[in-house]
């Protein structure tokens, strides 16, 4: 897939009235990223709810990983990209002969020919071609110069234009223009780019077949200007303007912002700026303040950088009163057959005063022959308060390595090696697993004896400590075989009956640790059957879909002493697995032994559009074995009862809560999340509590409530809040409420958030962010909530 972006060049031709017109759009670059390049980096985020469309129901977890592999550990996203514009070549030699199609249309209320060589058209004159319009109350065309004289009021769109209603359109009173409706003086003149910013002007002058537009003594607003209330809400004030419609760019002469009619800055040369229609262009984007508790109060002022049509590069200042020199920088590229990002920064501040600190984080994707994608990612910091304290990351824990897969019908290839780096206080780099490598091989078929389906997977692992010492130093290698069966048949009276079948061997080698042997080999079959009875029926006002479900499977006794358990410690137990084979999330462990899960789901869903689910089940074993640990909701011989519900309004209302209770109704566990999306409303709110575990590592009870609300306050206004509140310690651990106000000019955007936390390596902190953008000058991305707009009333 090319990322790279074409240019675009049109060239035309017109006769009116027997004169030859020629315009030409030209080259604009578009953005290759989808998102605002203008604006690379921005901490203030009023968006709810990241943005989620899909389901209300949130919070969801954090994303940890695009792998297939859980790690615990934060992935570097890669900006989105956009596709490549197509190439468009036509003829530029538009010098011949006139055809029908290169004629304009023009309409008039009269029109007439005078002393045989002057056109005169009058009374609502509008003219077409090609996209360009021009609508004037009298037209008079010199058949000896070819010189145009235009009487207003006049609306001129740019000749060549491919949408002349958000292309640049010239308003004046009168005009004297050349016979390719291109040069000349304009009197009385108005220019609207992208019905966004306005320039009004006494004159204006354009040259060079209309590419250069030039207005002296100039006020430029995008704010909505009403005739009983002539002042915008801000302007810019320069002695000229001039509009380059090929680059697109705004050269202002010694400009001075006002605000309210009031002067509050200028400066004594000409700046240069996108129009409205500009993705990316090079130049100083806006600059943001931020202060917190341990940097005080700074500025960071970007300069974006284009390099060609597929790369860019931004380099952000941050300075502080007296706390910190930071200088920030961001590199991106797209390729033909993928993409990259890099982002880093490096600091000297007195937080840790005679230490340079920075971080590093690089992400890459790639498109390989036969399907095939190939990733990178490098993560590195100093420390973890350097990504807390200037806003980077909340990860504790840094992946850096390669990852291969591809994804078909019926087969997947997944591998990866890298080097994992705790960032915590209790976890020690030399005795936790750092170099790690995965590979994984799965292949579905279906056998023509026995019919089914079938899974054939082939897995390697490794990993290392560092450390030499043994049993902390502990090194493992691990190989694994599993091949999985499943047929289905349904019986009489629509009971849906399947037999399973599975095999899985496993082959490791441990290294620097005296307790368990060099070489261990497994082998573990398993069988099972299942019953489905799917029932529907409908009352009077809604549907009922019933289906109990009843599970045995066998598989011998196994005993894992003799394997070390690093990647199946964290169990758990919910809808999701209630029919699973094996619970255990990775390897390490198996579940054995002769056990039934049995459950049983009702489903209601109403004419109206809401629904009701219910869930519950139960997992029996024959042996109260060790497998689990006596403090999991799957230990013993009768597991816990799972529980869970969820509701969906079908107008944006869901409710869904799981609940983990043994016979005597003490819960273990119990989640409930709720989520409500409208136009005007955006709440996603969940609680979780989980008992205490020490095989989990878990002294005390977790009982902690995340939520967060974007809500429309007013007209133009939204506001974001978000907090997570621990209950167990009786403490907030972090909350945020961030405010955007937008009208048709302005976007303000400010930020007050606070971390609670702290530990040995970072402190608490308080951060205000306050960010302020002039509508106008580049393209700008639609936000959450209404915009505030001025209605002019007469």
């Amino acid at each position: 897939m090319n990322r790279t972006t074409a240019r675009t060049r049109l060239m035309s031709a017109t006769v009116l009235a027997g004169l030859t017109w020629i315009a030409a759009m030209p080259a604009q670059a578009q953005d290759i990223y989808g998102q605002d390049a203008m604006e690379p980096d921005s901490r203030i985020s009023s968006a709810p709810l990241d943005g989620r469309s899909d389901s209300a129901l949130a919070p969801s977890a954090t994303r940890l990983s695009d792998t297939l592999i859980s790690d615990g550990t934060n992935s570097t996203q890669l900006t989105r990209s956009a596709e490549a514009s197509r190439d468009i070549t036509l003829p530029a030699d538009m010098t011949g002969p006139a055809t029908p199609e290169d004629a304009a249309t023009v309409l008039a209320d009269s029109m007439y020919l005078q002393d045989d060589s002057t056109l005169i058209a009058s009374g609502g004159v509008v003219v077409w071609y090609q996209g360009a319009r021009l609508v004037a109350d009298r037209l008079v065309v010199d058949g000896q110069s070819g010189a145009l004289t235009i009487e207003g009021p006049i609306h001129l769109s740019r000749p060549g234009s491919a949408d002349p209603d958000e292309d640049a359109i010239l308003i004046a009173d009168s005009a004297q223009l050349d016979r390719e409706l291109q040069d000349g003086i304009i009197r009385g003149a108005r220019l609207m780019l992208n019905r966004e910013l306005q320039l009004a002007a006494s004159q204006a002058t354009r040259s060079q077949n209309g590419r250069i537009t030039r207005l002296d003594n100039v006020v430029t607003s995008a704010c909505t200007v009403c005739a009983e209330d002539p002042v915008p809400l801000w302007s810019i004030r320069a002695r000229s303007v001039t509009h380059d419609a090929e680059t697109r760019l705004l050269h202002l002469e010694h400009p001075q912002l006002r605000v309210a009619g009031v002067p509050v800055a200028a400066v004594p040369f000409t700046i240069t700026a996108p129009d409205p229609s500009v993705e990316r262009q090079s130049g100083f984007l806006r600059p943001s303040f931020r202060t917190t508790s341990n940097l005080g109060f700074g500025i960071k002022l970007p300069y974006f950088r284009t390099l060609g049509d597929s790369a860019d590069v931004t380099v952000t200042p941050y300075v502080s009163a007296s706390r910190t020199r930071t200088l920030e920088l961001r590199y991106r590229q797209a390729f033909a057959r993928g993409e990259m990002e890099w982002n880093g920064a490096v600091t000297r501040d007195d937080i840790r005063e005679d230490e340079t600190r920075g971080y590093l984080f690089g992400a890459g994707r790639f498109d390989l022959p036969r399907g095939y994608t190939l990733g990178f990612q490098v993560q590195a910091a100093s420390d973890r308060a350097y990504l807390l304290d200037y806003d980077v990351s909340d990860a504790d824990r840094l992946w850096s390595g390669l990852t291969l897969e591809r994804v078909t019908r019926d087969k997947l290839v997944f591998a990866r090696v890298g080097n994992y780096h705790s960032l915590r206080d209790d976890e020690d780099n030399s005795t936790s697993p750092t170099q790690i490598g995965d590979a994984l091989w799965i292949n579905r078929f279906s056998p023509r004896l026995i019919g089914g389906e079938g899974a054939l997977e082939w897995s390697v692992h490794a990993h290392r400590r560092p450390s030499d010492t043994d049993i902390d130093g502990r090194d493992v290698v691990r190989g694994s075989l599993g091949v999985d069966w499943r047929r289905s048949e349904i019986l009489p009276g629509g009971v849906v009956a399947a037999a399973l079948m599975g095999f899985d061997a496993d082959i490791y080698h441990v290294a620097q640790d005296s307790n368990y042997e060099d070489l261990t080999a497994r082998a573990e079959p398993m069988v099972g059957v299942e019953l489905r009875w799917p029932l529907m029926g409908q009352s009077r006002n809604a549907s009922h879909i019933v289906e109990p479900v009843a599970q045995i499977l066998w598989s011998p006794n196994g005993d894992d002493d003799d394997i070390p358990n690093e990647d199946s410690r964290l169990i758990e137990f919910d809808e999701g697995n209630l029919f699973s084979a094996d619970r255990f999330p990775g390897w390490d462990a198996r579940e054995t032994g002769l056990r039934a899960n049995l459950g049983v789901s009702w489903t209601r869903i109403a004419p109206t559009g809401w629904s009701l689910g219910v869930t519950a089940g139960r997992v029996f074993r024959a042996d109260a074995d060790n497998q689990f640990p006596a403090s999991s909701p799957l230990s013993g011989r009768r597991s816990d009862w799972l529980l869970s519900a969820t509701y969906d309004s079908g107008t944006g209302l869901a409710i869904a809560n799981r609940a983990l209770f043994d016979d005597s109704f003490s819960t273990s566990r119990n989640e409930l999340r709720i989520g409500w999306l409208r136009e005007d409303l955006q709440v996603s709110a969940g609680h979780i509590w989980i008992a205490s575990d020490e095989a989990e590592d878990r002294d005390t009870d977790t009982s902690e409530l995340t939520a967060e609300i974007g809500w429309q306050i007013a007209p133009g206004w939204w506001g974001n809040a978000e907090t997570r509140y621990d209950f167990a310690a009786d403490s907030a651990q972090m909350a945020a409420l961030d405010v955007t106000y937008r009208n048709e000019c302005i976007a303000v955007e400010m930020g007050l958030s606070r971390r609670f936390t702290d530990s040995d390596s970072f402190e608490a902190e308080t951060s205000f962010d306050l960010s302020v953008r002039l509508g106008g000058f580049g393209r700008q991305d639609e936000g959450f909530g209404t915009v505030a707009r001025r209605s002019c009333m007469r």
